[in-house]
């Protein structure tokens, strides 16, 4: 720990008693509801620090232990004694919920600014300029935004009577979900009155995260005090399950999820396995709901409620409902797939046992956690390239939009975003009304920092597979995750399935095995056309823009899974592989924590070599059963296919299987020119446009095919759907040929 920076172990209520300490217990009491409740040990020492002190505090404490209460009661001593409002820097909107909720029992009037509640803004902004709120609850994104900074913030900072930053390990580059924004945190402080009370709290840090973040909370030569408590979970029973695929693990589960106690949640590392799974468990006859960055705030408030009101067995959830979700009588946790470090794993099911004396947490690995963990490892660092390109072209000084800036960057969406956030924070751009703006400090590439931050990835990784070892390789599960959190009190749990042998079944049913197998084996998801040209285009050499013509546009096609999907997602990753050289595969990942966007698409990379081989008769089936469930308003009479410089005995089999199967003529392949497309998988829309413009048309021999036809609709064959835009020039181009329709038909989506 550096100097400057003192650590104590656990507080204890051993310490002479504080002036405040009858008021305190008092507040504690309205906020729980127990007219018998009592500090545990340390959360009176902390508030004494805070009200009585003024101190800069960071709490690393277990879940469970009451870090909420500390800043609640500080808070409301505070205000009695006419300090201004408290700033709580929250990452989550469940999160937040919670906290709002906690806060209103104690008669403390907590509101939010967050992205679902744009309406109430103004109201809540007169509230603050009469002192009508004791706490405003914001996410760290939130200091970004212009209308904020601007109107609320400065004066905020002037009267605050405390400054809370809850789950504070995302301030760190180490931290598991390390947010950009959470940086900007150091920078508010530094414009603090002297003498304001901070307050960091968090549950899951090791020493690296903790000295990170008590060295920018203690930024200026303020003196931090942190406090850490023994990590050990005595309610939690830890296992892991080591089954040889997806369809074992899901039948396991459908077969074994009523003998796990209570109510709880069932993780799961994309949405799309989400869904699934939670359809699959609802055919089986138990009570869930899937929970993604996916739902509108409404439906996720009423999941959240079902869960806490044990509507639900299980709320089968990615990491949308992460930090903070409270349900005090959780019984257990159960992940499909490992989150990609221990920290992050013991924030999770922290979730469970808080009020119970018994709950029961299980992790069933599986082989696609590597994958998902390549992005988890690199999703914070920018990439040079990238971020060069956004800066020369800024360099005008005018506000570029985000779709704007896609156009000089080959990066999607998401990671464009990220990017900026990055580069927001180091100070070289600043978000304006119309966008980002560049502010014309130097920036450069930092290397080393993210090189090591990589390694910690990396590292953390390894450690997690040791975690997941089978019961005779492993150590004591509640042991290992507290070694990886530095907890000196390690020591072996005597529940876990290393320590007092396994407490759960292992057997499968063979109706839920033969249940799984059928639902992971019913092909069949839509493909969206695209309806609208990419903004600016026209800047990379595309002379198109705004809506599709009606005359040029393709219809709804047909995939036989996404790549994300269990079943046949996972046959499909294994057969599409990639092009060995840094392609990249599409998971619809949740972003841990991002609040505006918690469900954006993010690039996998993914080491597989591309083995091109005809489709095998099992495929064709499967092709097949998509055809036959396609509703669509008019059966095509030819089928096309899309040329592939990787796959081609592949697609072009499919498409000659599928014109067997319905009987119809297979009219070849569009012709490739001035050189075929160019990029790849990944990406944004306007690159991935102009890689494929005018590069794919209708050659004489083809033309001549489809005029010997007539105007008819066709089928239009590929194996992988990425961005959609090979599909819609090439079904552009044959709806010009003379096509009256086009009926896009992939092996896969990319997400």
């Amino acid at each position: 720990m550096s100097a400057g920076v003192p650590t104590v172990g656990p507080m204890t209520t051993s310490a002479p008693p504080s002036p405040i300490a009858d008021e305190a217990l008092e507040i504690l009491r309205e906020l729980t509801g127990r007219p018998d409740a009592v500090f545990r040990d340390g959360q009176d020492a902390a508030v004494s620090a805070l009200v009585e002190r003024s101190q800069r505090a960071l709490v690393v404490q277990r879940t469970g232990w009451g870090k909420s209460a500390v800043y609640f009661v500080s808070t409301a001593l505070l205000r009695r004694r006419g300090a201004g409002p408290t700033l709580l820097v929250s990452p989550l909107l469940a999160l937040m919920r919670d906290q709002v909720a906690a806060a209103s029992r104690a008669g403390i009037r907590a509101v939010e600014i967050s992205s679902s509640n744009v309406t109430e803004w103004d109201d809540i902004a007169a509230r603050l300029a009469a002192d009508d709120v004791d706490v405003l609850l914001v996410s760290p994104e939130r200091l970004t935004n212009p209308r904020f900074r601007e109107e609320q913030l400065p004066g905020l900072v002037a009267r605050c009577g405390l400054v809370v930053v809850d789950e504070a390990h995302c301030v760190s580059d180490w931290g598991h979900d390390f947010r950009p924004d959470y940086r900007r945190i150091r920078d508010l402080l530094g414009t603090l009155p002297a003498g304001t009370p901070v307050l960091a709290t968090t549950a899951t840090a090791n020493e690296r995260v903790v000295a990170d973040v008590a060295e920018q909370l203690g930024a200026g030569g303020v003196e931090v005090t942190t406090v850490r408590g023994p990590l050990a979970r005595d309610s939690l029973r830890l296992g892991v399950l080591r089954l040889p695929t997806d369809r074992a693990r899901l039948a396991w589960l459908a077969a074994h999820l009523g003998d796990l106690p209570g109510s709880g949640i069932v993780y799961t590392l994309t949405v799309a396995a989400a869904e699934e799974t939670a359809s699959l468990l609802r055919e089986a006859g138990h009570e869930v709901r899937a929970y993604t960055g996916r739902l509108d705030d409404a439906d996720r408030k009423d999941a959240e409620e079902a869960l806490r009101e044990n509507r639900v067995k299980a709320l089968v959830a990615t990491s949308a409902l992460g930090m903070g979700f409270d349900k005090p009588d959780l019984g257990f946790v159960v992940h499909l797939g490992a989150p990609s470090s221990p920290v992050s794993y013991y924030q999770q099911v922290g979730r469970a046992g808080r009020a119970v004396e018994h709950a029961d947490v299980l992790l069933l690995p599986g082989p696609e956690d590597l994958a998902i963990w390549q992005w988890f490892a690199t999703s914070s660092m920018p990439r040079e390239d990238h971020a060069a390109a956004v800066l020369t072209a800024m360099a005008d000084g005018k506000a570029w939009s985000v779709a704007r800036l896609e156009t000089v960057a080959d990066v999607r969406r998401s990671r464009l975003e990220l990017l900026l956030k990055v580069l927001a924070v180091d100070g070289a751009v600043e978000r304006v009304q119309g966008g980002w703006r560049s502010t014309g400090v130097p920036w450069v590439y930092d290397a080393d920092r993210y090189a090591r931050v990589a390694r910690t990835r990396e590292a953390e990784q390894r450690s997690m597979l040791t975690y997941a070892r089978p019961v005779d390789e492993a150590q004591c599960r509640m042991a290992f995750l507290q070694e990886a959190l530095d907890d000196p009190s390690a020591a072996p749990c005597g529940r876990c399935d290393v320590c007092a042998g396994p407490w759960y079944p292992t057997d499968i049913p063979a109706g839920a095995a033969d249940a799984a197998s059928a639902a992971l084996d019913r092909p069949g998801v839509e493909l969206p056309p695209r309806a609208q040209w990419p903004t600016g285009a026209d800047r990379l050499g595309v002379t198109v823009k705004g809506k599709i013509a009606p005359a040029e546009q393709i219809d709804p096609g047909r995939a036989v899974a996404r790549l994300t999907d269990l079943g046949w997602g996972q046959r499909l990753r294994t057969l599409l592989g990639d092009d060995g050289v840094g392609g990249t595969v599409v998971l619809d990942l949740e972003a841990p924590g991002i609040e505006e966007d918690p469900d954006a698409a993010f690039d996998v990379p993914v080491q597989r070599s591309v083995t091109d081989v005809p489709p095998d008769d099992e495929l064709l089936r499967a092709c097949g059963r998509v055809l036959g469930a396609w509703d669509w308003a008019e059966r095509p009479a030819a089928v096309v296919a899309i040329p592939s410089r990787r796959r081609p005995r592949l697609v072009t089999g499919v498409a000659e299987g599928l014109a067997r199967l319905g009987r119809l003529p297979y009219l070849g392949e569009l012709s490739l020119s001035s050189g075929g497309p160019t990029g790849g998988p990944g990406g944004n829309s306007a690159f991935r446009l102009a890689g494929v413009w005018q590069r794919l048309v209708v050659g004489p021999e083809l033309r001549d095919r489809l005029a010997d036809l007539g105007s008819v609709p066709v089928l239009l064959v590929d194996d992988l759907a990425d961005s959609r835009w090979t599909m819609t020039v090439a079904g552009r181009e044959l709806r010009l040929a003379g096509a009256s329709r086009v009926l896009p038909f992939a092996l896969a989506l990319a997400a």
